[in-house]
């Protein structure tokens, strides 16, 4: 490897490439090139310039170049796990995109192109994981977005402008360093606590007192009568089910 230059990465050829090309369930034909050890971003793909699917993630690419603006059919752009750390302002123009997914990258702030904005029908945006400080207010250009990740970056502060986002439904801001975020609330004791308990013998309480005491005591007692005993079906405490762990591990398995 030339002295000063990055991974080489694997040199994908247009057969390859073209054998690569899935056709889904619904008509779209998909270009399947992940976890190919790329690094750069391949020119024989100009030749599959009209699929209406990329899968570039879990790759080495850290630049996506401006001939990215020839795919214009592009309906869905998976880039998540690569080392990308700004877009071309040629992304744009595809105007016809509607999913782009970010994630696990090293984005910066300087990285997101103004005319990111121009994307007019993007409904899913994923920018999560990765090396934002702040989100560009004109974000709020995209009206059309219903799901945004922005989860583990180092934000700040969610402009308003997309909070407020006719169509959003989903908007994941989990582990940033957010004022909303930083102090938790503390967790409510629901058991009534007393501060000094004081014994006394019976007969030296009042009439009412007694009452009330007496009372007290046979709720305590219903209480216990119907408060079930152990079961006599088996205990595996230690037993860890799939579906258990599963759930876990979810978010960290989905990225990698």
């Amino acid at each position: 490897m030339p002295k000063g230059k990055g991974p080489q990465g694997k040199r994908i050829t247009l057969k390859a490439a073209k054998n690569a090309v899935r056709v889904l369930f619904n008509g779209r034909r998909r270009l399947e090139l992940s976890k190919m050890g790329i690094a750069t971003f391949p020119k024989c793909l100009l030749e599959l310039a009209d699929v209406e699917e990329i899968d570039l993630s879990r790759n080495m690419l850290r630049k996506i170049p401006n001939i990215i603006e020839k795919f214009q059919n592009l309906v869905w752009l998976d880039l998540h796990s690569n080392q990308i750390d700004e877009l071309p302002a040629a992304i744009g123009t595809l105007q016809n995109l509607t999913f782009l997914n970010l994630c696990n990258n090293k984005l910066t702030t300087k990285g997101l192109p103004e005319e990111l904005t121009h994307l007019k029908n993007l409904r899913t945006l994923n920018l999560g994981l990765n090396c934002l400080e702040t989100i560009p207010t004109t974000l709020g250009a995209l009206k059309e977005l219903v799901d945004l990740g922005l989860f583990d970056n180092s934000l700040t502060i969610i402009p308003k402008s997309v909070k407020k986002l006719p169509k959003l439904e989903k908007l994941n801001v989990k582990r940033n360093p957010l004022p909303e975020f930083a102090k938790e609330d503390e967790p409510i004791d629901t058991v009534k606590r007393i501060e000094s308990l004081y014994l006394v013998e019976k007969k030296d309480l009042c009439g009412s007192c007694l009452q009330t005491f007496q009372g007290e005591r046979d709720e305590l007692h219903k209480l216990e009568d119907v408060t079930p005993g152990p079961s006599d079906k088996p205990s595996f405490p230690s037993l860890t089910t799939p579906n258990s762990t599963a759930r876990d591990n979810q978010e960290e398995w989905r990225i990698k």
